[in-house]
């Protein structure tokens, strides 16, 4: 079974939409990674830290998964990282109310011996130097990496962004990050300077219309499912990240026709996380429901037609 490493945050949210609010709930890159990767059979890690506050019942979802959580360090008097914010009507904008580091602020992540030669590592949203320290510490030169970031260290970190980057096999990011690293408008652009940075591969998450997948000359484009309603759009694009490197991991195939296919599935599971708020959706998800859902997709993008010199 392939080992899969998840470097990121485990934290609690507060989120309020137009449909509600809660209080604090799960949340973080690396629950989003962790559980939407727990959907296929493979061999998966989390490394990260929380506060003494954070319930043991999160800590114990993650094991039910049988997903590895000795990495994930309790510094008891400390506090778990905490945000919180207000999306808009749109649910595509969001305001941030509130960002609390707290043991995040000087976390020193350390990858287990035994997942140093993973097939796969996911580097979540975290500063790049974390991410550097990361990468420093495996031990199979064909461990895959798969990084996602966002604008905030693109504004605030970008050099050692950048030297992350060059170290890396896969980026996701989003339209706007896409735009903001590359100065690039379009997106094809952004995709062939970013693959100048370094990335072989490039995947550029659209929100509610899709992502693309560059690879150089080769281009996939993967349509969103439509939905009658979206509660909640935190965590999507990690829980595509989870799906897309936990379809990967368990089919043992990096190329750039099996990625179309993992496109496909962190998409699907992408789709499921926005049903409801914070990782309630991914926690009560069944695998005869992802089944059906991919058959939607297959429906919504396969159609015949005749072409004529």
């Amino acid at each position: 079974m392939s080992k899969l490493v998840i470097v990121g945050t485990v934290a609690f949210d507060a989120v309020e939409t137009p449909f509600g609010k809660t209080d604090k709930i799960l949340g973080g890159s690396a629950s989003y990674i962790g559980l939407s990767a727990s959907q296929f059979e493979v061999d998966s890690a989390i490394v990260s830290v929380v506060g003494g506050d954070f319930p043991q019942a999160y800590l114990d979802l993650f094991s039910e998964r049988d997903i590895d959580i000795s990495s994930v360090e309790m510094i008891k008097e400390g506090k778990t990282f905490f945000w919180s914010g207000r999306y808009h009507n749109d649910m595509n904008s969001r305001d941030t109310l509130a960002t609390e580091l707290n043991v995040l602020e000087n976390f020193q992540p350390i990858v287990p011996k035994t997942y140093q030669d993973a097939s796969i590592l996911v580097l979540g949203n975290l500063h790049p130097f974390v991410q550097s320290s990361v990468l420093d510490q495996m031990t199979n030169a064909s461990t895959l990496v798969i990084l996602d970031t966002m604008n905030f260290w693109m504004d605030n970190a970008l050099e050692p962004l950048i030297e992350v980057i060059k170290r890396v096999d896969v980026i996701t990011i989003n339209d706007e990050e896409a735009r903001q690293l590359t100065g690039e408008h379009s997106l094809v652009k952004a995709a062939q300077k970013i693959h100048a940075m370094g990335p072989e591969y490039v995947v550029i998450k659209k929100g509610e219309h899709g992502a693309l997948l560059f690879n150089h000359a080769n281009v996939f484009c993967a349509p969103a499912l439509p939905l009658e309603s979206v509660f909640d759009p935190t965590g999507a694009g990690d829980t595509f990240a989870g799906g897309f490197a936990g379809f990967l991991a368990q089919s043992e195939n990096i190329s750039f026709e099996n990625m179309k296919k993992a496109v496909i599935y962190g998409s699907t599971l992408a789709s499921f996380c926005v049903e409801k708020f914070g990782t309630e959706r991914l926690e009560s998800l069944r695998p005869e429901e992802i089944s059906a859902r991919l058959k939607a997709f297959k429906e919504l993008t396969q159609f015949e037609i005749e072409l004529t010199n």
